[in-house]
Parts: structure tokens; sequence; C-alpha cells
């Protein structure tokens, strides 16, 4: 006769209400993955049993409910497997579904913990032999970008009568409304991020058949007109002005895309700009004239005002300059068996060999996808805990009455 048996039920008892006190202790938890006890029975050669042991604990790596939370670096996973990979300064690598990050004023990116989330930097691709590393969002102005393309559509007015006086315009001596129909201005950079005003003027082509040279209109039975370039001096722009000619149902039919270059020498410490003028789709209709589409590649340089992430892990920069850049890539990691994942502790985990070796990739797939301004929250059941703890109570409580029994049979043999 022993007590060996209830003494074990007490301690496998007192190890899944500890289970059970810790999920709910990480309710609240972002990332936390609730655990189950699992028990085995005791026997040692013979036909009645030991008692019971705790076997092992097993985390649930369910996804927990998405929350939104309103910081741009906190990213929730999706739909997926995957973990967030994190390295210690001593170059430690952990896994982590908490996706609560800070930007340090270094750059670096880290968990509340200070771990460093790694990934891809801008302009590496991922795969190939490259290896992840951490991720730096860099305060450096972004350098400007020279305009080298300017689309533009056009609707020009058929109603128009051509200008009673010839076009001219020089510094100083700017040309008047007698000598074009219709005017507007086009903003381009130059390779220093200046902003240089350009103006295109449009005047009709009075019709001028053969033997005139060049024979107006170009397409028979249309009509030309003629556009000017100038700069903010009033100088004409390298390669303006040209004719544009439309077919009588007022489509453009020259000049061709891409056959027009525009273009400024070097001032001011900035490079010659060359500036392809695509017209595509400008029309000549009778209706008034207007800019239809007006857009040109160029920039001034500009200073990080915020980042977010996309679903495929990519941080995108937001800049003063209205443009955005891509400043690195989150990477994923996945595992043939989650469930031998080491739990460390301040929500990561550690690879070991029963988990397997992580499977490096980027968001997608069974990895799953991110969601930037949200947390995955715990995936602890209350409900069901709240339930587990009043069964785990009881079993206790039952362990302890085959004590109570064993002791009351220890008593009467003592008193005989």
């Amino acid at each position: 006769m022993g007590f060996g048996q209830g003494v074990s039920g007490l301690n496998a008892a007192a190890s899944n209400l500890d289970v059970i006190g810790n999920n709910i202790a990480n309710a609240n938890t972002v990332g936390y993955k609730q655990s189950t006890a699992q028990f085995a029975d005791v026997y040692a050669g013979s036909k009645i049993g030991l008692g019971v042991r705790v076997n092992s604990v097993v985390q649930s790596f369910n996804q927990g409910n998405i929350e939104a939370s309103g910081r741009s670096l906190d990213v929730a996973i999706t739909n997926g497997n995957g973990f967030f990979r994190m390295t210690s300064p001593d170059g430690a690598i952990y896994y982590s579904r908490n996706g609560q990050f800070q930007r340090q004023d270094d750059g670096r990116i880290t968990n509340m913990q200070g771990l460093q989330v790694t990934g891809y930097p801008a302009g590496v691709t991922a795969g190939a032999g490259v290896q992840p590393q951490p991720l730096v969002i860099s305060n450096a102005q972004m350098p400007p970008q020279a305009t080298s393309t300017i689309t533009a559509k056009f609707q020009l007015d058929s109603r128009s009568t051509v200008p009673a006086t010839p076009f001219a315009s020089a510094p100083g001596t700017p040309p008047t409304s007698s000598m074009f129909n219709y005017s507007t201005a086009i903003n381009v950079y130059d390779s220093l991020g200046n902003k240089q005003q350009l103006t295109a003027y449009f005047a009709k082509v009075a019709d001028a058949p053969p033997p005139a040279v060049p024979p107006h209109p170009t397409v028979p039975g249309g009509t030309d007109w003629n556009m000017y370039v100038t700069d903010a001096n009033g100088n004409m722009v390298g390669g303006a002005p040209f004719s544009m000619a439309f077919d009588n149902a007022g489509a453009l039919q020259a000049p061709a895309a891409g056959a027009i270059t525009l273009t400024q020498p070097a001032a001011g410490g900035a490079q010659p700009m060359a500036m392809k003028l695509d017209l595509t789709g400008t029309t000549q209709f009778g209706a008034d004239n207007d800019v239809k589409q007006l857009v040109q590649n160029g920039y001034t340089s500009g200073s990080l005002l915020g980042y977010s992430v996309d679903s495929d892990g990519t941080i995108i920069g937001s800049y003063s300059n209205e443009q955005t850049q891509k400043l690195g890539q989150i990477v994923m990691a996945a595992f043939g068996n989650v469930e031998g994942l080491k739990p460390e502790g301040d929500n990561v985990w550690s690879a070991t060999g029963s988990s397997g070796q992580a499977l490096l990739g980027v968001a997608g797939g069974s990895m799953g996808t991110l969601r930037s301004n949200a947390v995955e929250a715990s995936n602890v059941d209350l409900s069901g805990q709240l339930v587990n703890l009043i069964v785990a109570q009881r079993n206790y409580q039952a362990n302890a009455q085959t004590i109570k029994a064993q002791d009351t049979v220890m008593q009467t043999l003592v008193n005989l």
C-alpha cells in the first residue's frame, strides 16, 4: 500500500493548474499561443500503475484574432504559419508572432525587448543565397530625380482663329495674348531637385497649300498647330517650337510618341536636361482649351515623414516630396514542426532539432500575409480555460481524496 499514485496525481493536477493559469494570465498578451498539458500513465513492470506524469506541454499555434492598433509599425501575420525572424545583439536567432515593433533613434527596427527585426535591405531580392540582416529605416534625404519624360494630353479648341501676331518671346519681352490661342505651365525638375517652370503656348496655323513650303495642313483636310515652350526667363526651350498635325476627326497624327525631346542647358550646378515629350491622346475638338493630363517623372529631394508595411512585408517610406520609396522587406520563417519550437519567454521561440531548420522566405502563401496597423491577439479561449480550470480543480480534489483514503486504511492497520 502506498501514497505514490495520489501524490503523482496531485503533482500532475498542480502542473495542469499552472498551465491553465499561465494561459489565463496571458489572455491579453499579443502573439501568445495557449498551452495544453499532456499526461502519461506510469508503470514499472506491474499490472497496477504507479500514477501519472506530465508527458509534455504543447502550444497551439492557431491564429489569434487580428486587432487594429493604429501604429504603422504594428504588424500582424494573417492566414499563415510564418514567424518574424529576430536577432539579439549577441547574434542569437529567435522567432516571434508578436509584431509590435518600434524604430530606434539609429533606425533599427526592434521589438519591445530590443530584438532586431531581420529582412532584406532595399534593392536586395530575397533568395539566391542572400542572408537576412537587421533592418534599418534610414533618415537620409531622398535624392531628387531630374525630369526625363513628360506625358501630356491637351484639348485644343478647333473654333480658334489664327493669332494676329507672329509668336515671339525673349527675356523681358514675354509673348502677348495676340500671339497664341492657349497657354499652360509645365513644372519640371533638374538633377538637383530645383523646380523649373516651363510655359507651353499653342498657336493655330493658317492653311497654306502648295506651293507653300512646308504646306499646311500636314494632313489633308486637317489642321496644324504650333507648340512653343519657353523657360521662366522667356527663352525658347531646345526642341521647340514644333508642329502638331490633326486630322479632320480631331485626332493628333504628328508628332509621334517620343519624337519630341525638350532640352535645357546646364545651370546652377545642375546637369543638362533632356525630356521626352509625349502628346499622345491630344485632341482638337469644338470645345474649350483644356489640359486633360500633365505628368512628369521628376521630383525634388524629400525628408522621411512616415512608413508603413505592405502585405508582402515591404516597408514603404513616405517623404515630404510626395514620393514613396522601398526601405526593405521583412523576412518570414516557417518550420516543419512548429510544436517543436522552444518557448524562450518575451513572446519568442527558438528552433530545436525537433522543430527542424527554419525555412526562410517572404510573406505570402503558407507563411501568411502581413497587415500593418494591427496585431495578432492571444489565441487563448478564455471561456474554455475557465471550464478547464474547474475540471483541473476537481481532479486535484479527487487525488487528494485518494491520499485521504490511504491514510484512513493505514490508520486502521496501525490500530490493529
